[in-house]
């Protein structure tokens, strides 16, 4: 077994002290960059963590616009149910629906409200034109519920204003 044995210089006062280059003088240099190390380690984490905090939070703005989605409640228009003969495949088939549409404000719905026998006729012609076939499906009540969009939003009078429809609903959907 090797012991290690530190040299020593002689002093003045009697006491030995370590000779200059050797480990006990290196010391307190590598405890330093230890020191260094490990702060530096500490403010990547504290960074780290800060900027993930600021990042995953909901931050103000979309605190607002929460508050402001949920201070508007959504305005509703509903029409009428419409029985219409669909476009024959085999026999005669039925269609029964009842529509709401879901417009930005209350004065799109008393738009749609003043325009109704228009948005009435609109209505009638379109989904007697379909055929049972293309109704069935999920993807073709989608396609039925943007072509009323679509029909919906030209404008009643000509030169003026569309209205705004977000969505259109259905409430009832019966193929006979």
């Amino acid at each position: 077994m090797a012991i290690s044995a530190v040299k020593s210089v002689p002093t003045p006062t009697g006491k030995a002290e370590p000779a200059s280059g050797d480990t006990p003088a290196a010391a307190p240099h590598a405890s330093k960059k230890k020191r260094l190390l490990i702060a530096a380690i500490i403010l990547l984490l504290a960074g780290g963590g800060t900027a993930a905090w600021a990042f995953l939070r909901p931050g103000a703005a979309g605190k607002e616009a929460h508050k402001s989605l949920a201070a508007k409640p959504p305005v509703y228009a509903p029409l009428e149910i419409f029985t219409v003969n669909l476009n024959q495949e085999v026999g005669e088939q039925y269609l029964q629906v009842a529509v709401t549409l879901l417009v930005p404000d209350q004065a799109q719905a008393e738009l749609i409200k003043l325009y109704m026998p228009m948005v009435r006729s609109r209505m009638l012609t379109l989904l007697s034109s379909k055929k049972a076939g293309e109704l069935a499906t999920v993807d073709g009540k989608q396609k039925l519920a943007d072509d009323i969009k679509a029909r919906l939003q030209q404008p009643f009078v000509p030169n003026s204003a569309p209205p705004l429809i977000s969505s259109v609903l259905f409430t009832s959907f019966v193929i006979q």
